[in-house]
């Protein structure tokens, strides 16, 4: 049994499919306890101050963590580390040795002398990042800020690990580690925080990150590398990965600022805010994560290697076949989420201190957001296409103008939500959160997907005219039959929450799960049936797969220039 475990551990997974099929399951278990995580901190730490302070102490560290453990960003490093690997000889992977053990030692000083100064001037930066907190918030948040510090450093170690295990294509491990990080801050809400208070669930935070870390340790030995720190540095290779980086770096770097921007000011609207933002925000990343992130992820390793090799033809299958997966899966899930919001909130979240107006707002929240999750998801997909073709700096333009409409739009939302009572209650009507304090922080759930559908459009199309000139996608097709079929999964669970309601009481968790449940199921058989009906190639696929027993067998149709629309 130990052995079978083992040979599964380091099993290398070479095609996308068994890549994204793992990744899927393994993001599939890390939101589940990302879920226990939310539910915990929603029922024993509760919304409030406490929990706004936590949410707000983990910007500072995470804008960090964007500018400068993005040098050692699996999608930076790969290309540098595969071309390093193939100068090894068969017996010796010296020089990949010394690449890893620069990019470690650079990082290493790097990230210990800008934790250090960012830790001193906390008492400064504190107040931008939560301008509506008290005095009082603001010394915790400073406190909570320092020791979460510690984040960055570890998870950018585990990153470089990562690269390692990646690139070796043992997905297992690599899919593997954030579970592990969750379940480190489970521990900090369950037995640090009633030990040590708020800053215990920072310790539950920094012990995930020790986690996602030590997990990868054992490949990294397997494959033969040593990690150690050294002086002795080639900077010249650094300021090439700095300067190919830098454009990832200011990406990921404004993504970051971005939430920062709109946590500041969820600050600003009443206690509790920044807590709801956080629960809906979290709550649409488990389908990102899930879809998303988990194609996008698995493609990147590919997409590199057959540019690289300038296969354009393969390049431009491996990401087509994601992005119609991407489409496939994500649209169904936005009307599942926006039609059983209260539902999925309540089930998840509802226990402890949070209310039922907490489930309402945070419901809503989660509505606006969720309609941006298939922009979200193809969004990751391109901008690994970009990475994979060594252009760095489009992701980095279209980002700024997708972020920048973000804001604007926050700003004017928020205006004209609380300047025109008209609109106001049109929106609390539609989101049937009447009486409900808070409102306001909708706006910002609003703005961000406004943002993303910007971003994406944007983007989609620079990487069509770059890329795709006379290939034909047939993505219309797959959107279209998707959309079509998850209307009728909407129509069909709505009305069948309103048969179920005279059977189950709402006001107990179980009537609630039962009444979802019920209604999910039938929803989902309907939505099988018309793209089975319209012809869906995925769903067809995913059928005889089921019917062979085995996931793996899963075919996405390929697409080619002769295909018509």
């Amino acid at each position: 049994m130990v052995n079978r475990l083992i040979t599964i551990f380091y099993k290398e997974f070479t095609t996308i499919n068994q890549a994204a099929i793992l990744l899927g399951l393994f993001t599939f278990f890390s939101q589940i306890l990302a879920l226990v995580r939310d539910r915990l901190l929603a029922s024993q730490v509760g919304v409030g101050m406490t929990l706004d302070v936590y949410y707000a102490a983990f910007r500072i560290p995470d804008i960090v963590f964007a500018l400068a453990a993005s040098l050692v960003s699996v999608t930076i490093l790969i290309p540098f580390f595969t071309e390093a690997k193939t100068k090894d000889t068969d017996t010796d992977n010296r020089i990949s040795q010394k690449f890893i053990q620069n990019v470690f030692s650079a990082f290493f000083i790097g990230m210990i002398v800008l934790s250090l100064v960012v830790a001193l001037l906390l008492p400064v930066l504190s107040p931008m990042i939560a301008p509506g907190f008290d005095a009082e918030q603001i010394r915790l948040l400073v406190q909570m800020s320092r020791i979460m510090l510690i984040s960055p450093i570890l998870l950018g170690i585990s990153n470089l690990f990562g690269t390692i295990t990646q690139a070796s294509k043992k997905f297992f491990v690599y899919a593997a580690a954030p579970v592990l990080y969750n379940f480190g801050i489970i521990l900090g809400v369950i037995a640090f925080y009633p030990w040590f208070g708020p800053q215990g669930l920072v310790y539950g935070v920094i012990l995930g990150a020790l986690l996602h870390m030590g997990l990868q340790v054992p490949v990294v030995i397997k494959e033969g590398y040593k990690v150690f720190f050294t002086m002795s540095i080639d900077w010249s290779s650094i300021r090439n990965i700095v300067a190919i980086s830098l454009p990832r770096t200011f990406t990921l770097s404004v993504s970051k600022i971005l939430i920062a921007v709109f946590v500041a000011l969820a600050s600003q609207i009443g206690s509790g805010s920044v807590s709801i933002f956080n629960f809906a925000w979290n709550l649409q990343n488990v389908p990102l994560a899930l879809i998303g992130m988990s194609f996008s992820v698995a493609a990147f390793p590919t997409l590199a290697q057959f540019f690289a090799q300038d296969d354009r033809e393969n390049f431009l299958k491996q990401i087509i076949a994601p992005a119609r997966q991407i489409i496939f899966w994500s649209i169904p899930v936005i009307v599942f989420f926006i039609v059983l919001r209260a539902h999925i909130v309540r089930v998840i979240l509802g226990a402890g201190f949070f209310s039922w107006s907490d489930t309402r707002l945070t419901a809503a929240a989660l509505a606006l957001f969720v309609v941006s999750v298939a922009f979200q998801g193809l969004i990751l997909l391109l901008v690994r296409g970009y990475y994979a073709a060594g252009k760095t700096w489009r992701p980095l333009w279209i980002t700024l103008c997708g972020a920048g409409v973000s804001m604007l739009a926050a700003f004017f939302l928020l205006h004209l939500f609380n300047t025109n009572a008209t609109f106001m209650l049109a929106v609390e009507k539609m989101l049937r959160v009447q009486g409900v304090p808070g409102t306001p922080v909708l706006m910002l759930a609003l703005a961000y997907s406004i943002g993303e559908a910007i971003r994406f459009l944007i983007m989609y199309t620079w990487f069509k005219r770059e890329f795709m000139q006379g290939y034909v996608t047939r993505l219309r097709v797959v959107f279209f039959q998707s959309a079509i079929a998850s209307l009728c999964m909407g129509f069909v669970m709505y009305h069948s929450l309103q048969f179920f309601n005279m059977f189950f009481d709402i006001n107990t968790f179980k009537g609630v799960f039962m009444q979802g449940f019920l209604s999910g199921v039938i929803g989902i058989a309907v939505l099988v049936i018309g793209l089975y009906m319209l012809g869906n190639q995925e769903i067809k696929a995913l059928i005889f797969a089921l019917r062979d027993k085995g996931f793996w067998k899963i075919q996405t149709p390929e697409t080619s220039k002769e295909e018509v629309l």
